[in-house]
């Protein structure tokens, strides 16, 4: 993955995202935000209104990836989260990989699509 930061097609973006959302529409294809926890500067990143900023900052059809907390110690929030993505995005969904030097040895990611048809299965 570390040869992909030297790609001619990346542009990474390193600061507020909420703030950086703000300024662009509809220039995304994809969306990823690997943010902090939940709590302090980063938990604007877990409410619905920088969903709606992500969500008009996609081109039709733009796929939005962010970290999902861990659903053995943040299933309360990952419900929050995963009924609000609803009423924005045609398709949510939780994904989750295992991490062994994470609590609990888990990372969940929520994932939501402006294309109907999209299929995290």
């Amino acid at each position: 993955m570390a040869s992909g930061f030297s790609s001619s097609k990346l542009t990474l973006h390193i600061g507020d995202g909420f703030e950086f959302m703000k300024n662009h529409k509809h220039e995304f294809d994809v969306i990823i935000t690997d943010s902090s926890d939940p709590i302090g500067p980063a938990k604007s990143l877990f409410e619905k209104d920088y969903y709606e900023l992500m969500k008009v900052a996609l081109k039709p059809n733009g796929i939005v990836c962010t970290q999902g907390e861990c659903m053995w110690l943040h299933l309360e929030l990952i419900k929050k989260m995963t009924c609000f993505c609803e009423t924005l995005y045609p398709v949510v969904s939780y994904g989750y990989t295992t991490i062994p030097t994470y609590p609990s040895g888990q990372i969940g990611f929520m994932l939501c699509s402006l294309n109907p048809v999209s299929n995290y299965m």
